[in-house]
């Protein structure tokens, strides 16, 4: 009997990740940016810390909704290529078999064998040999919509949570500058996180999540002090 093959690739995180790390860098940058709006404003604490947490609750249910209805539109489409594959194996399974040949004589096997591991494949799980090779659907990349909501909504409000914690302590007139800069701490520790737990370059992750981040503080930090001063 043939070993099993227990190496776990990183590329099975992919689902989880992706929806992780996108709750947690808008937790952190929009809920920064709309302490550091409202601080620039020249507006008191405890207006800062309300708007702050108005913010989290409301982009917590925004982000697990997004994520619910995207990520349930691509499990609708897969369902709906894998009925119709399925209805084609029981009409026409012939042809259904010389098209799965066809692509591991693309992939660079011999038609002869190519054939033989066609039919292999289909006699053990047809569905499931061209749901992989033809449709590129596999157990990994496959479409969890309540996976993604819930992972989206708690990572949105721990990050969130984060600028919130730094606006409580900062004493009342460094606000903007303690919020400021705890975020782009917040943002270098979560891309260097995100690039090591997907195998990524870590330096390219930090500088990309960072410069993104400054730029929507330095935006939303404008914004307010404008109509600060206006007012």
């Amino acid at each position: 009997m043939a070993p099993r093959h227990l190496e776990r690739h990183l590329v099975q995180r992919i689902g989880w990740l992706r929806a992780a790390v996108l709750g947690a860098n808008d937790g952190i940058v929009s809920t920064a940016s709309l302490v550091v709006g409202v601080a620039a404003a020249a507006q008191g604490r405890q207006e800062i810390l309300i708007a702050g947490v108005a913010g989290l609750v409301a982009g917590a249910f925004s982000m697990a909704a997004g994520e619910y209805v995207s990520v349930s539109s691509q499990s609708d489409t897969e369902t709906a290529d894998l009925a119709r594959e399925k209805a084609e194996l029981e009409s026409q399974p012939a042809f259904e078999r010389e098209e799965l040949a066809n692509l591991y004589v693309a992939r660079g096997v011999e038609l002869a064998l190519a054939r033989q591991v066609a039919d292999q494949l289909m006699a053990k799980d047809a569905l499931g040999a061209h749901a992989r090779d033809e449709l590129g659907i596999s157990e990994i990349t496959a479409a969890r919509p309540i996976q993604a909501a819930i992972a989206s909504a708690l990572t949105f409000s721990a990050g969130a949570s984060l600028p919130l914690l730094a606006a409580l302590l900062a004493p009342t007139g460094m606000i903007v500058a303690c919020v400021s800069a705890a975020a782009i701490v917040f943002l270098a520790v979560l891309g260097a996180v995100g690039a090591r737990a997907g195998g990524a370059n870590m330096l390219k992750a930090v500088v990309r999540v960072t410069f993104w981040g400054a730029l929507a503080l330095a935006a939303t930090a404008g914004v307010g002090a404008l109509f600060g001063v206006a007012a």
